[in-house]
């Protein structure tokens, strides 16, 4: 049985057999990054289906992150230049320098163009957020709300939210980079935080996220929270991150410290 026919006889509808064939030469480097997928007319007379089955097989490609039209060149398999998350990163010690900087630095070292917008705005926070920060009914907290984009795209939210009555008077309610970062701000108020609860949940964006990062159709987003604690067991301030799936790796780093008696 020959490669088309062995097609036909699947049970999946022909647009899925198209596009998972398609889909594998992405993933075999057949078609690399950059490259042009065939016609809608050469995968009609390929396949021998209607342009209709053709379109939604190239539709499926698009909402999988895979493809990117660029009417009325074609399609092309995207280019995928992932950032890399790390986490860890926000307590470790850093020079007096903007809050951005390290975001700079290091993608501009990648020959790469980051950038940032910052907004403050004073909110009566959503129920996960109040509950983590501990506030009562109607308490209001400050957040600090960026896009981040790199070349010109936008790659990931970064909101940080805090309780209003402790950073009211600080740099924190200025819509502009922090020399020293907001972090050591909370300590010169008298809360520095000790320890962090990291979460990472994996999810579909919402419509203010999908517009905000003009995601693709069908783009999971990673969903990370940072709750930062006072030695006091005080929660000060919750990070949310959202990093669209086809634009990040999560990394983290870890220690492992050795048991009595171990080696």
């Amino acid at each position: 049985m020959d490669g088309m026919s062995a097609m036909r006889s699947g049970r999946a509808p022909m647009y899925q057999q198209i596009s998972e064939a398609l889909r594998q030469q992405i993933a075999d480097g057949t078609l690399p990054a950059g490259a042009q997928l065939p016609t809608e007319a050469d995968l009609t007379e390929r396949y021998g289906v209607g342009r209709g089955t053709v379109r939604q097989a190239l539709g499926d490609l698009v909402n999988a992150g895979l493809v990117v039209p660029q009417r009325p060149r074609g399609y092309f398999v995207r280019e995928r230049r992932p950032m890399v998350f790390r986490p860890q990163a926000e307590f470790r010690k850093r020079p007096f320098s903007a809050e951005m900087d390290a975001f700079v630095l290091e993608h501009s070292a990648d020959g790469r163009e980051p950038r940032q917008l910052i907004e403050v705005a004073i909110v009566e926070p959503a129920p996960d957020i109040a509950k983590r920060l501990q506030l009562e009914p109607g308490q209001l907290a400050a957040v600090r709300r960026r896009i981040r984009w790199l070349d010109g795209e936008p790659f990931n939210l970064n909101d940080s939210y805090f309780p209003l009555d402790i950073v009211r008077e600080s740099e924190i309610m200025r819509p502009e980079d922090i020399t020293r970062g907001a972090n050591e701000v909370l300590a010169e108020l008298g809360y520095r935080q000790v320890t962090a609860l990291d979460e990472v949940y994996v999810r579909m964006p919402t419509p203010d996220e999908v517009h905000r990062l003009e995601l693709g159709p069908g783009t999971p987003v990673g969903y990370h929270v940072c709750t930062g604690y006072t030695a006091e067991g005080k929660p000060v301030r919750v990070a949310v991150t959202v990093l669209p799936g086809d634009r990040h790796v999560i990394s983290y780093e870890r220690r492992w410290e050795p048991q009595d008696g171990a080696e």
